[in-house]
């Protein structure tokens, strides 16, 4: 078996398995984590593909099986399944032991950090993968502001999205250590928390993000 399909099952086993709990009852929303992982991970996995294409990032043909699918490895096609079925099951478990009060964040910041992470994409304009992502984070900020989704505005989600960053460093630093996920350097600023490029920390973000927005639409 190898190494990256054991990170995937590493990432989804305990979720799953928790899913029939008698309180929380995961399995009743099987429908809205399907609506989101796919409504997410099509544009997700098409950018990877492109990006892998591109030589931006690669796979090391050591830890994955030879099976490919648009230029990626399975593993990394069940990337897209493991991921946001975890995290989805660990924001309604979040929500379910936490207390329904919580104070509302107030929106200008969010139109701040739009035009932030817009101006470092425009700062990086020859680092493929530093001025998608920022781009991308920045559309996100935009869409919240002009959107202004109900669920966002409770200053426990931010909490909860800092707190996907601990299972997030884990799992990439895992991957980018090994390496089993290489990066070019040409296409990143090249900072990086231990072996994890600062860019990722963004994708996280609007990876996680994205499938609790769509996880929560009626």
């Amino acid at each position: 078996m190898s190494l990256y399909l054991l990170i995937n099952i590493g990432i989804i086993l305990f979720p799953l398995f928790l899913s029939f709990e008698s309180k929380l009852k995961f399995y009743k929303k099987f429908p809205r984590v399907l609506i989101s992982s796919t409504i997410v991970g099509i544009p997700f996995i098409v950018w990877d593909s492109i990006f892998s294409l591109n030589n931006v990032w690669s796979f090391n043909s050591k830890y994955v099986y030879d099976i490919r699918f648009l230029h990626l490895p399975l593993e990394e096609l069940l990337f897209f399944i493991t991921v946001p079925y975890s995290i989805l099951f660990l924001y309604e478990t979040f929500l379910f032991y936490t207390t329904n009060s919580s104070k509302e964040i107030k929106l200008y910041p969010v139109l701040i950090l739009a035009i932030v992470t817009f101006s470092a994409a425009l700062f990086f304009p020859d680092r493929e993968y530093t001025i998608c992502i920022f781009l991308i984070v920045s559309a996100i900020f935009i869409a919240i502001y002009f959107h202004k989704p109900k669920f966002i505005f409770r200053e426990k989600i931010f909490y909860f999205l800092l707190f996907t960053f601990a299972p997030f460093g884990v799992v990439n630093y895992i991957l980018t250590s090994i390496p089993i996920v290489s990066y070019n350097n040409a296409e990143i600023i090249g900072i990086r928390l231990l072996s994890i490029p600062i860019e990722d920390f963004f994708y996280s973000f609007s990876l996680i993000f994205s499938y609790i927005y769509f996880y929560e639409m009626k």
